[in-house]
């Protein structure tokens, strides 16, 4: 990774460059598995008053009478929900997995818990039962649980140091992609009809086997097969090939010296990372980014948003565009902001309020998408090292998909009970995460793991001073006899 100037003076740091392996990797692992996500989490809205009428048809065919409202609000807060709570799920297999199949292995085992949840939705509607669509949507659930935390973990380990946040935003987009297609997709032209929405549920199979087919041509994490393997020569291909050149002596001796400290420290268990006083301000910092993240209420959006848009006086037949709309929008993400929806429920008299709520909620959409959504991913990777990663991504993803799954589940009596005044909520949960980002979380740019991992010792009063040489001795301190050239 380095190499000496003309002059023969100081070695001149190589930059890693986007290689072609680097890039395809990222692309199928992204489309593969972030895609899905983003995906599941639109594609009931559209279709939602279709699938509710083959919920209370289906009722009324078992025990002829119809649903009652009530239970069908209850029983449709379910179906949206139980996406999240899978996907809560899916962030407790996180560790266990990775550690044992691999960041790549991990993705590629995951994929059943794409297809099979595809056929079972697919088939829904012959088979006359609402069970299977509420059962896949937890299965599929735990799909994107376990590739969010996933696929930014296999990419941060991919990635040289100074494309680890630009490739770290790629499983976002893919998000925001997913999003926008069944978005798409739900036009009542194409799919989000009576007869086409179940083959709209069932097409979130397709990515999975193409990622399924693909993904074993490329390199597993190189800190992977080094640190946790113990195979150097696999880890040394790997590198090579995805920094497109043979000397990666440099990288290779960063990951040794994580790996010598890997080795005196062992690997760190949920438990043992929340004892970990070297830690605190990591684990407090992705714990609220996290929440902030999905309390911020964008989901209630994605998951809700022509009932929303409904309440803010859209016209019934131009709800699916904007929704279309929105979803572009949140693709090309161009500036940070976020504001209060309004509602025609303030302004009955004014004609053009609903105007006003779209571009207000675009403009919520923008804000979260080029900060809040993609920044904790590509943090939680920095701040951890391999250790204690898999455990981190672990936390992160159950708080992520646990406050995700509130939304889901609350919003709609939020929505009945405080009107427009739901978003408020939110706008302040989006305020406290600002602040805090503000003064706690440091900037990352470019820094190696271990430069990072220095970086906190001060904010947990962790006292260091590191010879280069054992750099990785005390960056998770647990004040092991060091050795001679490491002062405390």
């Amino acid at each position: 990774m380095a190499k000496e100037n003309e002059d023969g003076g100081k070695p001149v740091e190589r930059r890693g460059r986007l290689t072609v392996v680097l890039a395809l990797a990222t692309l199928i692992s992204a489309f593969g598995s972030s895609f899905q996500y983003g995906y599941n989490v639109a594609v009931v809205n559209s279709p939602s008053v279709f699938m509710k009428q083959f919920y209370n048809t289906t009722y009324m065919g078992r025990y002829g009478r119809p649903m009652e409202d009530s239970f069908l609000t209850l029983l449709w807060s379910f179906s949206v929900s139980m996406y999240p709570l899978g996907g809560f799920f899916g962030s407790l297999m996180v560790a266990p997995l990775v550690n044992k199949l691999g960041r790549k292995g991990t993705l590629l085992f995951n994929n059943i818990f794409s297809i099979v949840p595809a056929v079972m939705m697919g088939v829904s509607e012959i088979a006359k039962s609402y069970e299977i669509i509420i059962v896949a949507r937890v299965i599929v659930g735990i799909c994107a649980g376990l590739s969010s935390n996933v696929v930014p973990m296999y990419l941060g380990e991919l990635s040289p140091k100074n494309l680890r946040g630009a490739l770290g935003v790629v499983p976002q987009l893919f998000i925001t992609v997913g999003i926008l297609s069944a978005q798409v997709l739900g036009i009542r032209n194409i799919l989000g009809n009576s007869t086409g929405w179940p083959l709209m549920l069932g097409l979130t199979g397709i990515p999975a086997v193409i990622e399924l087919v693909l993904l074993p041509f490329f390199p597993e994490s190189p800190r992977y097969m080094l640190i946790q393997k113990g195979d150097e020569k696999t880890a040394k291909k790997a590198l090579q090939r995805l920094r497109g050149w043979e000397n990666v002596e440099e990288e290779l001796e960063e990951m040794r010296l994580e790996e010598q400290s890997e080795r005196a420290e062992g690997r760190l268990s949920v438990l043992s990372l929340l004892s970990q006083r070297s830690l605190r301000w990591q684990l407090v910092s992705i714990i609220i980014m996290n929440m902030g993240q999905q309390l911020s209420g964008v989901n209630a959006i994605y998951y809700y948003a022509d009932s929303i848009y409904a309440t803010a006086g859209v016209k019934e037949n131009d709800i699916q565009y904007v929704t279309v709309g929105t979803g572009a929008v949140n693709v090309f993400m161009t500036i940070a902001a976020a504001t209060v929806l309004n509602s025609k429920f303030v302004f009955t008299s004014v004609t053009w309020m609903p105007y006003i709520s779209i571009a207000c909620v675009i403009i919520y959409v923008i804000g979260h998408a080029i900060g809040p959504s993609p920044i904790p991913y590509v943090v939680t990777t920095e701040m951890f090292r391999q250790s204690a990663r898999p455990a981190a991504f672990m936390v992160a993803g159950s708080v992520h998909w646990l406050s995700n799954f509130t939304v889901g589940l609350i919003f709609p009596f939020l929505e009945t009970g405080l009107g427009p005044y739901s978003f408020i909520i939110f706008s302040v949960i989006c305020l406290v995460t600002l602040v805090y980002i503000w003064l706690v979380v440091p900037e990352t740019k470019s820094k190696t793991f271990l430069e990072i991992c220095q970086m906190f010792a001060k904010r947990n009063k962790v006292e260091l001073k590191l010879d280069i040489f054992i750099l990785h001795y005390t960056c998770q301190t647990h004040f092991k006899p060091p050795p001679s050239s490491v002062t405390f």
